[in-house]
């Protein structure tokens, strides 16, 4: 369970940054300095590499880049629980995934019902409401980790982990533009090549880097959305280790034993070489000892949490907000879709999808109460962060987008309070004491 406490112990922190970013967003963006507020998001930053260049505002290249180390995060999550995580598991994984994508039908349906009378524009949005955001739901439920007990806590990040997948499916089949095959068959052969290159024993991560800033630029201009190769490229990063576990002991005894020989005369240049020698070759073998998939999600989720998500969160959340406004948008379907789909239509997709599997045969997590999985179901319909983002590649219309945006923004005012109420509610989990006695030990040793 290390590696699910370091992810949900970072997300519960950069919700806090989250938050932080939203609410100076929105005073900025209705304050009498609104005007620097925009110019900010309006900033030109270019790029060029001779044979390729683009110039974007700083919106363009915290959506457009930002957001691709972002969904690589995910693809590396994904492939950690599909591999030796929660998703390796059948059995468990069955009641969460089930729930996920009832959370994710019933929201839509509501939306384009909400929406039926509005026009296509307006229902284009229709996977807003789909979107559960990470950091929050995870945040609000470590803010009561003695009520939540190891086997909901599965279940959450399998949930969210299964919400992402579809969100990255969603992204790529729906919202992605005009297609520019020459240009995709370009990024496929550069994410073919970076297996290749692997493959040949090349580790270097500048190597994969300026690699993966190609296939970016390859993608931008295929048409769909460079999101979806950040998922990829993490989905396919390698988890299996370059030094096995069992070689990685062995090499390590024998190098132990040279610095143990070393240190026995480590005032002579050949004793002190060879202590050195020692270290420097245990410091490569342990390196090469991590799983790829950990390293790079140990070294890039603090980013991701700490500044890309709260950077989004500035540059997408500064809605301005007066009472013509606000009387606009709370008379558009739009804006109650949006909030009926995340509020009601989650939680509801969500229980109602779990029920129906449990039914049919499925086991809940051990620990798991329905009381759990509505608590879930709440926190479900917070979708701040990945709503924004779909409802920004949804709307290219103004007043669109702000009634998504108001919309979104009143979503999480409802969700976050009964998500705290929800998980408020559970009880306490009893935490196993540790044997006291011989007897006690003996019991539990031979305990299942």
């Amino acid at each position: 369970m290390r590696p699910v406490q370091e992810f949900v112990q970072t997300e519960s922190a950069g919700a806090v940054l989250l938050m932080v970013a939203a609410v100076v967003a929105l005073v900025w963006a209705n304050s009498p300095w609104h005007h620097h507020y925009q110019e900010l998001l309006e900033v030109q930053v270019g790029l060029d590499l001779a044979f390729w260049a683009v110039e974007g505002s700083l919106h363009f290249w915290v959506n457009e880049l930002g957001m691709v180390l972002f969904f690589f995060l995910i693809g590396l999550e994904i492939k950690r629980e599909i591999t030796i995580g929660e998703l390796s598991d059948p059995r468990v994984m069955a009641v969460p995934i089930v729930g996920a994508i009832g959370g994710m039908l019933l929201p839509l349906g509501i939306f384009l019902l909400v929406t039926q009378g509005a026009g296509a524009d307006a229902r284009e949005g229709w996977a807003i409401p789909m979107a559960t955001d990470v950091a929050f739901a995870l945040g609000i439920a470590t803010l009561f980790a003695t009520r939540v007990p190891i086997g909901l806590r599965a279940m959450l990040l399998t949930f969210v982990i299964v919400d992402d997948i579809g969100t990255v499916v969603v992204v790529a089949l729906f919202y992605s533009g005009d297609i520019q095959i020459d240009q995709l068959v370009l990024t496929a052969s550069l994410i073919v090549f970076m297996l290749v290159v692997y493959r040949l024993g090349i580790r270097s991560m500048f190597v994969f880097g300026g690699i993966g800033v190609v296939a970016w630029a390859a993608i931008h201009d295929s048409g769909v959305h460079p999101t979806t190769l950040g998922a990829i490229l993490g989905f396919l990063t390698p988890w299996r280790p370059p030094v096995p576990l069992d070689g990685f002991v062995r090499t390590a005894r024998q190098l132990l034993e040279r610095f143990r020989a070393g240190d026995e005369d480590p005032e002579t240049p050949l004793g002190h070489d060879q202590m050195v020698d020692s270290l420097l070759s245990l410091s490569d073998l342990s390196s090469n000892a991590v799983p790829h998939v950990d390293r790079l999600e140990h070294h890039l989720h603090p980013w991701v949490a700490y500044l890309i998500v709260p950077a989004f969160a500035l540059f997408n959340a500064g809605v301005h907000l007066d009472p013509g406004t606000l009387t606009d948008s709370f008379t558009s379907s739009v804006t109650w879709g949006v909030i009926i789909g995340l509020v009601l239509g989650k939680p509801l997709g969500l229980v109602a999808a779990t029920w129906v599997a449990v039914v049919l045969g499925a086991h809940r997590p051990a620990g798991v109460t329905w009381r759990g999985v509505w608590a879930i179901g709440l926190a479900a319909g917070i979708g701040f962060t990945v709503a924004l983002f779909v409802g920004d590649l949804a709307y290219a219309e103004p007043d669109l987008l702000r009634d998504s945006k108001i919309g979104i923004i009143a979503a999480f005012a409802i969700a976050a309070p009964l998500a705290f109420l929800g998980f408020r509610l559970l009880p306490r989990v009893e935490r196993r004491r540790s044997p006291e006695t011989p007897a006690d030990q003996a019991e539990a040793v031979s305990a299942p």
